[in-house]
This record gives C-alpha cells, sequence and structure tokens, in this order.
C-alpha cells in the first residue's frame, strides 16, 4: 500500500476536524446542568490550586 494513499489532503483533514468539532459539540449538549455544574467547580477548584502554587526550576544536569 503505498504512503500517498495514508495521507490525508489538507481538504480531508479540515472536513474531518469540523466533524469531529460537531460531534464534540453535540456531545457536550447532551450533558445535564448538574454535570456541567460539577465540571466548572472542578475546573475551578483546579484554577484556584494552580493560582497558589509556587513553581520553581532547577535546570537538569548531568553530574550529580
Amino acid at each position: 500500500m503505498p504512503i500517498e494513499k495514508n495521507i490525508l489532503n489538507e481538504d480531508d483533514q479540515n472536513a474531518y476536524f469540523e466533524k469531529a468539532e460537531l460531534n464534540h459539540l453535540k456531545a457536550a449538549l447532551e450533558r445535564s446542568f448538574k454535570d456541567r455544574f460539577l465540571m466548572t467547580t472542578r475546573l475551578y477548584k483546579i484554577q484556584q490550586t494552580l493560582l497558589k502554587a509556587k513553581i520553581t526550576h532547577q535546570p537538569y544536569t548531568l553530574e550529580k
């Protein structure tokens, strides 16, 4: 099987992504208000945790 057949051209890729996006939006609309609320509160709690986080970085070295 030639490699060229496995590679999607740009138009096919755009159509594929548009279909995936529509499927994602349809799935989101099927969620109940309770599910949406629980997801929102979960994201809010994560955001608050990350705002309080102190992130430090030490350069990686091979010498120990």
